[in-house]
């Protein structure tokens, strides 16, 4: 394939799945977790689109909370990215694409061609994928704006459907009519009629066709988009999207905004196997099973007499006995029991726990929080005291900062510390501590070649994360 026929991946990457609670979170959702494999669905997104003689490199859509997440686990996975776009806030879809449609029209030109994906689906790569994804690449160019339908292997109700119509060419067909998330009768009427698709929510789009489409069929999000990335400005290695345009951009998905009115919208049936993992069940039926038909994640349980179910677990090890057609899921501080079967009742007891003010936080942030330094993990709490194990990655260094209202003492487990204290700097090894007073402007570094583990004891009247004062920061944060 030649450099001009190269194609640039959007991959979209700022969701906040609710329904595989309580291992997705608002502040690590699915797409960053390893549901699947040792690799996180972002990551195997981004493997998928790293062949050079197929693409270029990735254009990433995520929000200001995820930046760095994105940009580390690229890293992890040896995959370059060509910009990170960073939305000020949710706009749902069709802003999304027409604003990263616009910044690859600026930088590959009016020809270039973009794959739009989503970053938390589940899909073997294989002779089929590839198959589809030049034929709607070659749709793309002569103009088309290409979806592409997944053949239903079952009467699924959590999936949008799309009727196909006419032949279009090889591979390629009219859509006669999108259909929204049906019943289970009509979903069995649909597949026993033949020629409805699952609704992939993948897109293969020609960026002139698609931005001309989107300029006639919905001139609010056009105008949004436009005036967001014109405005938009560089902060490190990402691009934030100007906040004034992109907040006037309706919330409204593409398929609504664009795919339903336009009559350029073609088709292409694919039968590789795909999976949006929209719930517990979906994990469980790509996943390997025992001769039980078990799923057990990290080994972390014993079965007996327990048949089609699905174990998840952080940390601790579950004894299951005789239980059929169950959802086990336990993360290092809430755990999910339920009939698998019933896996998409998870979304509404989400809500309802975020809707108490007591176990709001259930859903928001996981018990270990990830920063673009390395991390912590909340190990007690008292009323004026916290113990955190704080992990730090070789040649980084947390921000130079203070707090009015905590003291802080450090104790070495493993690796070196380089602790800043009023301008002193101590060097620290294992089984060596230091004393943080009130006040005291301080920072952390590690600059071994091993990962820096401590533990940090807080004392003092407040101890919340909002009371760090940012002196200097190599993240952007000060």
């Amino acid at each position: 394939m030649t450099e001009a026929n190269l194609i640039v991946p959007v991959i979209l990457a700022g969701g906040q799945g609710t329904r595989l609670w309580p291992m997705s979170r608002a502040a690590r959702p699915k797409q960053f977790l390893p549901l699947t494999g040792p690799t996180s669905l972002y990551q195997q997104t981004l493997l998928r689109v790293a062949d050079p003689a197929r693409y270029h490199p990735a254009v990433i859509v995520t929000n200001a909370e995820y930046r760095f997440l994105v940009a580390e686990q690229a890293q992890e996975a040896g995959v370059p990215t060509s910009a990170v776009l960073l939305e000020p806030m949710a706009r749902n879809t069709a802003a999304a694409i027409a604003a990263a449609a616009l910044h690859v029209q600026q930088a590959f030109g009016d020809d270039a061609v973009i794959h739009v994906l989503a970053s938390d689906h589940a899909v073997d790569a294989d002779d089929n994928y590839w198959w589809s994804v030049a034929t709607a690449a070659a749709a793309a160019r002569a103009g088309r704006l290409v979806t592409f339908g997944i053949t239903p292997s079952a009467p699924e109700t959590g999936y949008g459907y799309i009727e196909a119509g006419a032949e279009l060419g090889t591979g390629v067909r009219a859509v006669a009519r999108f259909v929204e998330k049906p019943d289970h009768d009509t979903a069995e009427k649909m597949l026993a009629t033949g020629g409805y698709y699952w609704n992939s929510g993948t897109f293969m789009l020609g960026v002139a066709s698609f931005l001309s489409e989107v300029e006639a069929l919905a001139p609010e999000t056009f105008s949004a988009a436009a005036a967001a990335v014109s405005a938009a400005r560089t902060d490190l290695d990402f691009i934030r999207l100007d906040e004034a345009g992109f907040s006037t951009a309706p919330n409204i998905s593409v398929d609504y905004a664009i795919f339903e009115k336009s009559k350029q919208v073609a088709l292409v049936p694919v039968t590789f196997p795909w999976s949006d993992l929209g719930a517990w069940d979906a994990v469980w039926k790509v996943s390997g099973k025992d001769a039980a038909g078990n799923v057990v994640s990290n080994g972390n349980a014993t079965l007996s007499n327990t048949r089609n179910s699905l174990i998840v677990s952080e940390r601790a090890h579950i004894a299951v006995e005789g239980l059929e057609d169950v959802a086990i899921i336990a993360s290092e501080d809430a755990i999910y029991v339920g009939r698998l079967s019933d896996a998409q009742r998870v979304g509404p007891m989400v809500k309802a726990l975020r809707a108490n003010p007591a176990t709001q936080g259930l859903t928001e942030i996981h018990r270990t929080a990830y920063r673009p330094w390395g991390g912590y993990s909340s190990v007690l709490n008292g009323d004026r005291f916290q113990v955190k194990r704080l992990f730090v990655k070789p040649g980084k260094k947390l921000s130079l900062q203070k707090h009015h209202h905590r003291a802080e003492h450090w104790v070495v487990v493993s690796g070196t510390a380089e602790v800043t204290v009023d301008g002193k700097v101590t060097m620290l090894t294992e089984n060596e501590s230091i004393y943080l007073p009130l006040g005291c402007v301080h920072r952390l570094a590690n600059p071994g070649k091993i990962l820096l583990e401590l533990i940090e004891v807080q004392t003092g009247s407040y101890l919340g994360e909002d009371d760090i004062i940012r002196i200097e920061d190599e993240f952007g944060r000060a």
